[in-house]
């Protein structure tokens, strides 16, 4: 997947576009790309020349949507929703992102890092080099930036790439179950000034959907993160139609994810703007939701990202190469589609087209080695089975 050019994003029938070289060289210098072509003459001098033995180099995958740092699992609740129980039912009766609020409220910050950081190289392996990883699971000012610190910690102290998204707007904790307004209220007066204060994050997330914030809500939240300089996101029609698409758009979100449920006002809202679409089938396989619309979307001549939504409740894995085979098997993606939703798009969505998604000069080197495969398409194809070689993250081999 190589450009000479830098480009945005893949949209439409566009999405279907890669391009490729075969019997290829690449140059990497310094972490970044310096240059590639085909053939065996290489014009640069190398001090170290490394076989892909037949294997295909794509860029590493940009995971625009995770919730990794938390504490604990929440495996006893899937045992619940198999004996039917919702995903609502479970978050009323204590369960969902009230549980984990309240482990990671007990767990300290070095303990969490610590957790963290093994999901963090887990994903590291799994070929992912870009993450997005949201807070959320505090719910109150002080376990709020605890988990931000542990990402900023993961920054500094992993390979990976990494934004930060501030979302105390996730649930409503217990004591303000009667008093929506009143915890509304408390992140815009005091939660997001404290993150702004320490530089803690890139984005603002909110859970825009039914029983969660409304359109109304959320546009206020965004509106007040924006003045402290973070760039909305959205989660959005997950559970039905809710509005947040459209307020996303309004607020300039860099991205609107899940869209579960999307009707033709958030076609329309979505083909005015420059929101990334991001959708994420692991939730949908693990809560037994339908899934998004793909490919009404890019009918519609919209770009799609595919994130992992990586969390301990809806989609307890980071494996992109799974992501993309649910793209594949439920949501009717071609190959070449799920490649730019899970590189370029996923990179854009996360403010990081410039720098990553597509094997381009300047850019980081961040890069996948498969195994000797017949194509690309035999990647979602082989679904269940890694066809991950190597990771060269930063230009080095992990």
């Amino acid at each position: 997947m190589v450009e000479h050019e830098p480009i945005t994003w893949r949209a439409g029938g566009e999405m279907g576009v890669v391009n490729s070289i075969e019997d290829a060289w690449l140059v990497i210098e310094q972490g970044r790309i310096a240059g590639f072509g085909s053939g065996e003459a290489i014009p640069f001098s190398d001090d170290e020349v490394f076989d892909c033995k037949g294997g295909l180099v794509l860029p590493a995958f940009c995971d625009s949507h995770t919730h990794l740092v938390y504490a604990g699992n929440r495996e006893k609740e899937y045992e619940d929703k198999v004996r039917g129980l919702s995903y609502e039912e479970i978050a009323k009766r204590g369960g969902g992102i009230l549980n984990s609020a309240a482990r990671l409220s007990e767990t300290p910050e070095d303990q969490l890092f610590e957790e963290s950081l093994e999901r963090a190289m887990e994903i590291v392996r799994s070929g992912t080099g870009a993450v997005e990883i949201k807070s959320g699971y505090g719910l109150n000012i002080a376990d709020e930036l605890k988990m931000l610190r542990v990402i900023q910690r993961l920054k500094a102290e992993t390979p990976l790439t990494i934004r930060s998204t501030f979302l105390g707007a996730h649930a409503f904790p217990g004591e303000y179950r009667n008093n929506h307004e009143g915890y509304v209220s408390l992140i815009i007066r005091e939660m997001i000034p404290a993150v702004a204060g320490e530089k803690l994050a890139d984005f603002i997330d909110v859970f825009c959907d039914r029983g969660f914030f409304t359109a109304e809500q959320t546009g206020r939240i965004l509106e007040a993160g924006i003045k402290h300089g973070m760039i909305p996101k959205i989660h959005a029609n997950e559970l039905d139609l809710s509005g947040g698409v459209q307020v996303g758009v309004r607020h300039g979100a860099l991205s609107v994810d899940h869209l579960e449920y999307l009707g033709e006002d958030e076609i329309a809202a979505l083909q005015k703007g420059r929101t990334m679409p991001t959708l994420l089938p692991g939730a949908s396989l693990f809560l037994g939701l339908k899934y998004a619309p793909a490919r009404r979307i890019i009918e519609a001549g919209l770009p799609v990202a595919l994130a992992s939504d990586y969390n301990p409740g809806s989609s307890p894995t980071g494996n992109m190469e799974l992501i993309m085979s649910l793209g594949m098997i439920q949501m009717k993606m071609l190959p070449n589609e799920l490649l730019n939703a899970v590189t370029l798009n996923g990179a854009y969505a996360m403010g990081l087209e410039k720098s990553h998604g597509t094997i381009s000069p300047g850019k980081v080197a961040n890069l996948i080695i498969t195994t000797s495969m017949p194509s690309f398409g035999f990647m979602p194809y082989s679904y269940g089975t890694s066809q991950i070689r190597h990771v060269i993250l930063n230009g080095i081999i992990q």
